[in-house]
């Protein structure tokens, strides 16, 4: 984006950490050039969806190569088309690096744009507010109540206006320091006027949180720059206090949104600097629709991981509807980082965690190419055009537009021109590099010496290669006027862009919309965002390898005209087609496609648990029966501080949660109240944590069962197959030696493989190879199922689920308990696996009963299958024929070493007999699956163990009350 000289100037030379008058939300790689008074913005394309989004922001240090002011125009956002808009002294001053580029070349994860209107933009102008850091305006003081107010005009504010049925409003902090009540007061009235709402921060959140944790800490690591060292840190306090700044300073944005936000508004948070802003927004409301764009690149997770503060800030950008980058590669990296540092699941929509699903996608950003195309033909531009020409007649020009930093690879440049010289002296005296190079950030030590740096290299060459008339390169450490520099770019036969890593960098762009009539060659990093837009028209680089850098430069010079038509039509095609307006259209449609869809998939949620119904249920009742999962369900929970799978040894020690013991001993001590344990845990396990309570034990899936103050005994179907076991286990144990951290589970029905703890991808690999090896070797003609989970494999005979024994499990209770009052309340929860969800449906009064128990003794495995309910385990279908005669062969159970064999005298059909249900007195919950079958949703065990100490305090005798019948409590470890 171009800039005119003063404006461009003044933002430059502030410093990106230690000045209050920051550019704005368009800063480092994702804005057009430094140059421009439009903060450029970058749009993502839709990563894993398709769609693109928009974003952008003012100044502040978004990566876009603008060396402007963070602020961006005051243009009133209700004036109409862009032209209108700019029509004034910012027409000339600054401007068109706006943002589009989404709409191209899209990435694999990317779709079409489809259908801009659809929702709440037409008929009604829909409400958007913008949050960035930084407001497009710089306001001076005059007075104790007078304000003037400095446009610049931003990328975003061009992209705004060109939205139609779009009502925006901006909200930042406007760059200074107001400490008095007069002066806000004053300076929101001024505001108010441009559309725009301030934030107040003080100094000591300034420093803290703009020059402290953004600055010095996110924006290095996000260019890959790494963490400053400790004696850096030292400078602007510790970490600690840097990060509470941090999100003291969003809380502060929030409050502000809070005041303003009405029912149905967009929200739309820009940058690094707002990372934390979608937690505090949707704490605040959860129907807030909230989008995040980050205009800087985002790291590879191997980097990120190294930030201190990287879960919080990865789970607070979560809480937004639709996260947005500029690129598919810096989604990619972003979805990474929260499979491989949360552990939740990526998708080809974005990132899930328990059902919630967060949109992620790629924008890339664009630039108001019609402001570029119009300032061409202006007399004042056409005088500059003649007089650059007539300067540089007989030479080749070569631009470079940067802002001096060191993501800029600006000495990268100027040597591997160097290089080229050396190599082809026929060339020099016959080309000419113009290095525009705008100061940044002129009092931090690392900035002063690559000034100094590029200097001496500058110094060095001119002298080498230079005449007492001409020397090759032409360096500039200031801005140029909006004019001069599209002058500049339309008599420039080569664009030389070589960042070593920027978000977007829309210098490109620019160049790009100027050279309609020259056609030009442009040489693009490969670490620029851009180059995954305006790749098949550029020559792509690694500005690392001089050698590579020089060879380009000759090949751009001697480039045919031919080549370079083609080269150029693509590019001009791209720049001209994806605008700034297109792109910040396409995200607010977006965004507001992606609530509607969010909205339909809660839909399907179970809602939940009503715990006062369920209690009160509980208390009218005359015999209970009470059915809850162990892992995950009662178990304790183990801080990760943050850490990928959490801390191995702990978590695979499985352990009641404290707070349970009172309330399930309270339980388990109501005659009226059967408690039941279900997992799919070994017995050890369960005897060690329940053996203290008066309570029914069913492990492995509820193939053991036993009283607390009884033996075991086995519930599993007579002559059941087990002969695969040891070829199995070979095969878990070798994969289990080859993937780091994995392990496996020896029951005595089922193998469990967990790769949990391992790396995320590799363990995904790992699990397909085992799966191609099990089928084609070991089970191929096996009795068995495989049953796959999130981070699990699990073999276990045909027919080994919670809801096939249960019947099984009831029969043998009723008969041991001598049970005649029939049983009129279930409480059943738990975290289960799909393949064991069939204990929901065999309780659920709204199945038929002949479902749940097939006549002549077929089990119930097979009959759950039969009922509709598909299993989530994949079965050897060339034996489902003799399972199922086996099964019906052998109602009877079984014995095995180790424990007894369930009394057989008595029908163990008993046990469903005897249920007398109604709807509302079952009461069906899974705890943190939201894709279930079962009625409700407990989102943690923590929020069981408070349903259930409820519980237990409800059945404690006092005046009035009614005891209830026994109940079953069936817990389990899915």
């Amino acid at each position: 984006m171009s800039s005119d000289a003063a404006g461009v100037h003044r933002s430059a030379i502030r410093s990106r950490g230690h000045d209050a008058a920051m550019p704005t939300p368009t800063s480092s790689s994702a804005a057009s050039s430094p140059f421009s008074s439009d903060g450029g913005t970058a749009s993502p394309n839709r990563m894993l969806r398709g769609r693109h989004h928009l974003l952008s922001t003012a100044g502040d240090a978004m990566d876009t190569d603008v060396a402007q002011p963070a602020a961006a125009s005051l243009i009133d956002f209700s004036a109409q088309p862009p032209e209108a808009g700019h029509a004034n002294s910012m027409d000339d001053a600054g401007g068109g690096g706006g943002a589009s580029g989404g709409l191209a070349s899209r990435p694999p994860l990317s779709g079409p744009p489809s259908g801009f209107r659809r929702h709440g933009l037409r008929g009604m102008k829909q409400r958007l507010l913008v949050v960035a850091n930084r407001l497009p305006v710089s306001a001076n003081r005059r007075g104790e109540d007078q304000w003037s107010l400095e446009i610049s005009a931003g990328g975003l504010v061009s992209a705004l206006l060109g939205v139609k049925d779009v009502d925006a409003k901006w909200i930042g902090w406007a760059g200074v320091n107001v400490p008095d009540e007069v002066g806000q007061r004053a300076l929101t009235r001024a505001l108010a006027e441009k559309r725009c709402i301030p934030v107040f921060l003080d100094e000591e959140i300034v420093h803290q949180y703009y020059n402290g944790y953004c600055n010095n800490i996110l924006w290095p690591l996000f260019h890959y720059l790494g963490l400053p060292q400790e004696d850096r840190l030292a400078t602007t306090r510790n970490f600690e206090s840097q990060f509470d700044a941090y999100k003291r300073a969003n809380q502060m944005f929030a409050d502000v949104v809070y005041e303003h936000y009405q029912e149905g508004d967009v929200i739309w948070c820009h940058d690094y600097h707002l990372m934390f802003l979608p937690k505090c927004l949707k704490d605040h409301d959860i129907n807030m629709k909230v989008g995040w764009f980050l205009h800087t690149p985002f790291p590879s997770s191997e980097i990120y991981r190294t930030l201190p503060s990287r879960s919080e800030l990865l789970r607070s950008v979560l809480c937004a509807d639709l996260v947005g980058f500029h690129t598919y590669d810096y989604a990619r990296h972003f979805v990474s980082a929260c499979t491989r540092i949360l552990g939740l699941e990526g998708t080809p929509e974005g990132v899930e965690d328990q059902g919630k699903l967060t949109r992620v996608a790629a924008f890339p950003i664009g630039i108001d190419s019609d402001r570029f195309k119009r300032a061409l033909e202006l007399p004042a531009v056409k005088r500059h055009i003649n007089e650059l020409t007539q300067r540089f007649a007989g030479r080749k020009v070569m631009l470079g537009v940067d802002r001096l930093d060191m993501i800029k690879g600006i000495p990268q440049k100027i040597l591997a021109f160097e290089k080229f010289l050396e190599e082809n002296p026929e060339w020099n005296d016959k080309v000419v590099l113009l290095q525009i190079a705008v100061p940044t950030r002129t009092d931090v030590p690392e900035y002063q010496k690559l000034t100094s740096q590029v200097h001496e290299i500058v110094g060095r060459i001119n002298g080498r290669f230079g005449t007492l008339t001409a020397v090759p390169i032409h360096h500039l450490d200031r801005s140029l006027d909006f004019h001069a520099l599209c002058a500049l770019y339309a008599v420039t036969d080569v664009a030389l862009v070589t960042s070593l890593r920027d978000g977007m960098n829309l210098v490109s762009y620019e160049y790009v919309a100027c050279q309609g009539s020259k056609k030009g060659v442009l040489i693009l990093s490969e670490f620029a965002g851009a180059a995954q837009s305006l790749g098949a028209g550029a020559i792509l680089v690694n500005p690392w390898n001089i050698t590579e850098v020089a060879d380009s430069i000759n090949h751009a010079l001697t480039m045919t005209s031919d080549e370079r038509e083609k080269r150029h039509r693509h590019n001009y095609a791209h720049v001209t087609t994806h605008t700034a307006q297109d792109w910040a259209e396409t995200f607010v449609c977006e965004l507001n496609d992606t609530v509607a869809e969010a909205q339909m998939r809660t839909r399907q949620v179970p809602p939940v648990l009503p715990s006062r119904t369920a209690i009160q249920q509980y208390l009218q009742s005359r015999n209970r029966l009470l059915i809850l999962g162990f892992n995950s369900t009662l178990t304790e929970p183990v801080e990760s501080s943050g850490r990928r799978g959490g801390d191995q040894i702990k978590e695979m020690e499985l352990k009641l949660h404290p707070d349970l013991k009172g309330p399930l001993r309270a339980l388990c001590e109501d005659e009226r109240t059967t408690v039941i344990v279900l997992s799919g845990s070994d017995r050890s396990v369960l005897d060690e944590n329940f053996g203290e309570f008066n309570l029914w034990l069913a492990a492995e899936h509820g193939m053991f069962l036993r009283p607390t103050d009884g033996e075991w005994m086995t519930t599993m179907p007579e002559h059941l197959n087990m002969d695969w076991v040891d070829s199995v286990k070979h095969v878990f144990e070798y994969f289990t030696e080859r993937t780091p951290r994995s392990h496996f589970e020896h029951r005595e029905t089922s193998f469990v493989w967990n790769y949990k703890y391992a790396d995320v991808e590799f363990g995904r690999l790992q699990a397909r190879d085992m799966l191609q090896h099990l089928w084609t070797g070991p089970i191929s003609n096996a009795a068995v199922d495989v049953v796959q989970g999130s981070r699990s494999v699990e073999v276990r005979s045909v027919g080994v689920t919670k809801g096939a024994a249960i019947d099984r499990i009831l029969g043998e209770i009723v008969h041991s308990k001598s049970m005649v009052t029939p049983i009129d309340y279930v409480l059943c929860i738990g975290h289960f696996l799909g393949k064991d969800e069939d204990i929901y449906v065999f309780f659920d009064p709204e199945y038929p009963s002949e479902s749940k128990v097939k006549p002549d003794g077929a089990s119930v495995s097979v009959d759950r299958r039969q009922n509709g309910r598909p299993s989530n385990g994949r079965s050897n279908s060339r034996n489902s024929q003799s399972r199922a005669q086996k099964s019906q062969a052998a109602p009877e159970r079984s014995s095995s070493s180790g424990h007894s064999t369930a009394n057989s005298h008595h029908d163990w059909r008993e046990g469903s007999s005897v249920l007398d249900l109604k709807g509302d007195n079952y009461f069906s919950c899974a705890v943190g699956r939201k894709r279930s079958n079962a009625r409700y949703l407990l989102n943690s065990s923590e929020d069981v163990v408070s349903f259930l100490r409820e519980m237990a305090e409800s059945t404690t005798p006092r005046a009035g009350f009614q005891p209830g019948a026994a109940d079953y409590m069936f817990m389990d470890r899915q």
